[in-house]
């Protein structure tokens, strides 16, 4: 059965307590390795969902009284 993928608010309380723990210092060298990796996945994931949404944000511009809608985020932004 395939892992259901995190959503990004959950990506991200579990990347917050990836830091807090790595900051602590509390964790054995094995341990915050593998917590750091996990804490990578994480932002790859968080970072893909964002890249996903601002593809589909579009924005509203009125050209010569035609309100048209194009990317919110252009090479421009």
């Amino acid at each position: 059965m395939p892992k259901k993928e995190l959503s990004f608010e959950k990506a991200m309380e579990r990347l917050e307590e990836i830091v807090e723990s790595l900051e602590n210092g509390d964790c054995p060298l094995e341990e915050s390795l593998k917590l750091f990796e996990e804490g990578v996945k994480l932002v790859k994931l968080c970072n893909n969902k964002l890249e996903t949404v601002e593809g589909s944000i579009k924005k509203l511009v009125n050209i010569n009284g035609e309100m048209i809608e194009e990317d919110f985020f252009t090479d421009e932004n």
